[in-house]
């Protein structure tokens, strides 16, 4: 699976007692990649809700999730 992981879902995840930690561990991993329109990415994880603004453009079609919604769909 292709992302593009958002620095404000990554920066809180780097603490070892933060519960997105598992991000930065999976980061760490080669999980992620950094630019979502060469990669194919199909997610754009984030919290950030200025990124609210692509699901309203039709072209690219990259989903924007936020770090919950990523969670439940790679369990």
């Amino acid at each position: 699976m292709k992302i593009v992981l958002d620095t404000n879902c990554l920066l809180p995840a780097v603490f070892s007692k933060s519960v997105y930690h598992w991000i930065w561990e999976a980061f760490r991993q080669g999980k992620f990649v950094d630019c979502a329109l060469n990669a194919g990415a199909r997610y754009i994880v984030t919290n950030d809700k200025h990124f609210d603004v692509i699901k309203n453009i039709p072209f690219p079609k990259i989903e924007v999730i936020d770090i919950v919604a990523f969670k439940k769909i790679i369990d």
